[in-house]
Order: C-alpha cells, then sequence, then structure tokens
C-alpha cells in the first residue's frame, strides 16, 4: 500500500476477552486493513462491564484499543462488518482525521 493515502485513524475500544475475535476479523480484510497496533487499556465509566472480582473491586475494565490507518472510504465499510459480527454495546469506535502519515525508510 502507498502509504501517503492513509487519511484516517480508526480507534476501535474494546473488553479483552474480544481481541483475538476482533484481530482475527481484520486480518481477513486485507483491502480495508493493512496493519494495526493493539494497546492494553482500563475502562472506567458507562459503557463498561465489570466482569471478573478483581474488575469490579478496582472498578475498572480490561480493555484493548486497536488503531488502524486506513482510507476513510474504507473505515465504513470495516465498521458496518464489525457490527454484523460483533452485536454488542461494549465496544466503541471513533476516527480522527490524520494530516500526514509515512515511514522512516
Amino acid at each position: 500500500m502507498n502509504d501517503s493515502i492513509y487519511d484516517c485513524l480508526l480507534t476501535l475500544a474494546l473488553p479483552a476477552d474480544l481481541e483475538e475475535e476482533v484481530l482475527d476479523h481484520l486480518a481477513v480484510h486485507p483491502e480495508w486493513v493493512g496493519g494495526f497496533s493493539v494497546t492494553h487499556a482500563e475502562g472506567i465509566g458507562r459503557g463498561n462491564l465489570l466482569r471478573s472480582t478483581m474488575e469490579q473491586v478496582r472498578g475498572r475494565s480490561r480493555r484493548r484499543l486497536v488503531q488502524i490507518v486506513m482510507k476513510s472510504e474504507h473505515a465504513q465499510e470495516l465498521l458496518d462488518s464489525l457490527r454484523q459480527v460483533f452485536v454488542t454495546s461494549e465496544m466503541a469506535w471513533w476516527t480522527s482525521p490524520i494530516s500526514g502519515f509515512g515511514r522512516f525508510a
């Protein structure tokens, strides 16, 4: 892929236990997703179910942030495919414009 065509950062916030399923879904869509980064995070507030006793005691849930630099025209297609497979209110998403992107080599 030509890196200069990326204009959108799609971020997915999801429960840690959905990580592998979501990453597998992304991997089978190379037409939209060239690569991504995964960050371990913790969620606090509405929309976060505290599943384990540890999460209930700490008051925050184990989460993952998946960040995908991509073409904005592909973001909606990817979101539609994710909605069909993952019917849950525990996953959130947002997009941010990318004004520049490149590699050092």
